[in-house]
């Protein structure tokens, strides 16, 4: 049954017996792609913490940012890209948005409280270094399966997840071998320092996804390319 609806010509609405379109279910509303934020925020958010493990930049300005934009923001990225029915996007930016906000936390909680610190650091005071070491390694066995999917997103994502596989790599062996940032000219150059610039190229990597996602998506057409995915389906014959 068509809907009658009352005569508005002065604002330009329907007029009387004209049938009102049918709003779409929600479902099927569009929404803007959240990739480049979840990827904008990793990238921030990396490279102030890599220039630190590069031993350039002061230790604790990266907490707030791992808070709000790695962690909370790019965590809400991952859910709208669920809304998107996207599984790999939803993956990759919950889980690093909770890797964020949970290395966040962590750092909070051994620095405000004594009795957490001393715990941490155990009975050699080499705790926290090897906390933070198995932390990187879990997520480099999470970022290494996710590297091979990578492979049917595009070039650009895999160069971020590649860059940034190396990266956890060298920061978790820096973190079992107990070395921190500290800056070359003071101490020679460890793994953390190493793991800290493979980090800056990361970061570099992901703002590159992010930009050629914001742009391209208010063109409507490709302006910065990304490369097409190496691993696609074969076309039905």
């Amino acid at each position: 049954m068509v809907q009658q609806v009352p005569a508005t010509p002065a604002s330009g609405g329907p007029v009387v017996g004209e049938p009102r379109s049918p709003v779409p279910p929600a479902a099927t509303l569009p929404v803007a792609d959240p990739a480049p934020l979840g990827l904008g925020g990793f990238a921030l958010t990396t490279f102030v913490l890599s220039v630190h493990n590069a031993g350039w930049a002061p230790d604790i300005i990266w907490v707030g940012l791992a808070l709000f934009y790695g962690g909370l923001a790019q965590f809400m990225a991952g859910m709208w890209e669920f809304r998107n029915r996207n599984v790999f996007g939803a993956t990759a930016f919950s889980t690093y948005g909770a890797f964020w906000m949970s290395l966040a936390i962590y750092v909070v909680l051994i620095f405000v409280n004594p009795g957490l610190l001393a715990g941490a650091s155990g009975s050699t005071g080499n705790g926290v270094d090897d906390g933070v070491a198995w932390f990187l390694l879990a997520f480099a066995i999470f970022n290494t399966y996710m590297l091979f999917w990578s492979t049917r997103v595009s070039v650009a994502v895999f160069i971020v997840f590649l860059t940034l596989e190396v990266t956890e790599i060298l920061l978790f062996i820096g973190g079992f071998m107990h070395q921190g940032p500290i800056p070359p000219k003071t101490h020679g150059f460890t793994w953390v320092n190493l793991g800290g610039i493979l980090g800056v190229v990361t970061a570099a990597a992901a703002w590159y996804a992010s930009a050629a996602g914001v742009v391209n998506g208010q063109a409507g057409r490709v302006i910065l390319p990304t490369g097409r995915a190496f691993w696609r389906e074969r076309a039905a014959v």
